[in-house]
Formats: C-alpha cells, structure tokens, sequence
C-alpha cells in the first residue's frame, strides 16, 4: 500500500496564456494538464487561517489541487515522510496520487482552493483515522 511521497506527489506548471487583459488558465481534458479524467469538480473558500482542513487519505483517488487565490499550505504524509507545500500561484497545481495524507492549512484570506478530483464523492475511499493510515502505509 506504501506509495514513497516523491513518487506520488509532483508540480505541475499550468499553460497561462495573457495579454494586457490579465491571463488564462485552461484545463481540458486529454490535454496532458490533468494526468487523469477529472469527474469532479470543488473548492473550499472562506476558511480560517488556523483552522486545517482535509485530515484524510484516500485509496484509489487522484487530485490536482491549486490556488486560484490567495494560498495556503498543504501538508503530505506517506507514513514515513512529511513535506509541506506551499500553494500561492494560479499557474500551478499539487498533483496528489496513491495513499497520501493530506491537512491543508494556513489559508490566506482570499484563499479559493480548488480541486480537481478523479473520481465522484465516495466515502469508503477516505481513511480519516491518523492511526489506521499509519497502520495501513506501512503494509
């Protein structure tokens, strides 16, 4: 079940197309953007800065997470290394694949984090017990 956290995390560098108007960020799929077909779509805004959110690992869903606002940090866990990113461009994205355990946290107030999802809503997918992940990572 261990997935090493160098190899299911990595930046992604969005395409900004721009003028004088401001720029573009587009996602489509089957663009390469997103390394998986997106199914859902989410974002969480208005959350305090000392408040964390997410607190979960998932078994089999992919997502690519980015700031189209403001910023926040995203801690990641694979049971036997932690990282913290700091998501603060509209023109990147934290692509977050295999059984990873993710808090994100330190919200600007701006911040809209958006989420791209592989997969629809399912409960039986998240493992929110901090224990059991660490139990089921070193399997």
């Amino acid at each position: 079940m261990h997935t090493p956290l160098n190899q299911a995390i990595r930046m992604i560098d969005f395409t900004v197309r721009g003028d004088e108007r401001g720029s573009l960020v587009a996602l489509e799929s089957g663009s390469g953007a997103i390394p998986f077909e997106v199914q859902r779509v989410y974002y969480i805004y208005g959350t305090q800065a000392d408040i964390a959110r997410g607190k979960h690992a998932h078994y089999a869903l992919k997502q690519v997470l980015t700031c189209v606002s403001g910023a926040c940090n995203i801690l990641l866990d694979d049971g036997k290394e932690r990282t913290t990113v700091r998501l603060d461009s509209p023109a990147k994205g934290l692509f977050i694949d295999g059984f990873i355990w993710r808090e994100m946290s330190n919200f600007s107030p701006d911040c809209v984090l958006l989420v791209l999802a592989s997969q629809h809503y399912d409960e039986a997918d998240y493992v929110r017990d901090y224990q059991r992940f660490l139990t089921e990572a070193s399997r």
